[in-house]
């Protein structure tokens, strides 16, 4: 990956570890604090991974970033005068709102991805069904590579009695369903919608879930 990669992975990391854990950096409760920062790390970078993996074992490459947008509307002059970072802003600006209102606000949008066909893709893939660009299926199926590790280390966090990391991963799992802009949601949409709708309830479910516990 590259240094930009990185850093934007990065950003993310600490994002989630402020959304989530701005109420206990006020009070200054550490061992919470450090349950936060660790569960963040996991539920950002695992997912991540696994997703180049499987992408790469599609012939494929994918790049991630910060959430920008750009285009707020359908028409020629809506939009901004250069891409707005709302997978900071937004994030920071609920988690801030919460902790004045004395209410959890976490909205977890902070990455997105793109994702590339590798040049010898042509190559291994010939045929009749041969092809050299990334189909919007392929495309929703390694978003959705993500959503499904993001569930998996959920459940597993309930089972291990971790309840930071579960909660953190539904909730991550859920705010990355959504289909707005260019966030996960969105490309797995376009991609399949019975596999969106089908991740959809069940990032629904596990959310509530969290919300309940």
């Amino acid at each position: 990956m590259k240094e930009r990669e990185w850093a934007s992975i990065f950003i993310a990391v600490l994002l989630m570890f402020v959304v989530a854990g701005l109420p206990s950096i006020v009070t200054g409760e550490i061992f919470f604090m450090l349950q936060i920062f660790v569960a963040s790390f996991v539920v950002v970078i695992l997912p991540l991974l696994l997703r180049k993996a499987f992408a790469y074992s599609l012939d494929a490459s994918v790049k991630h970033r910060i959430w920008h947008l750009y285009r707020f509307g359908i028409y020629p002059g809506q939009h901004f005068k250069k891409e707005v970072p709302f997978g900071i802003v937004v994030p920071l600006f609920f988690a801030f709102l919460g902790l004045l209102a004395n209410f959890s606000m976490m909205v977890m949008t902070f990455l997105t991805y793109e994702t590339r066909a590798l040049k010898h893709r042509a190559a291994k893939r010939f045929g009749y069904y041969s092809y050299t660009e990334m189909t919007d299926w392929h495309n929703a199926l390694i978003g959705a590579s993500a959503i499904v590790v993001l569930l998996i280390i959920s459940l597993v966090g309930y089972i291990g009695d971790f309840e930071v990391l579960a909660k953190l991963a539904a909730y991550y799992a859920f705010w990355n369903m959504i289909p707005f802009s260019n966030l996960d949601g969105t490309q797995i949409y376009f991609g399949n919608r019975p596999l969106y709708y089908v991740l959809a309830i069940t990032t629904l479910i596990f959310a509530v879930y969290a919300m309940w516990i």
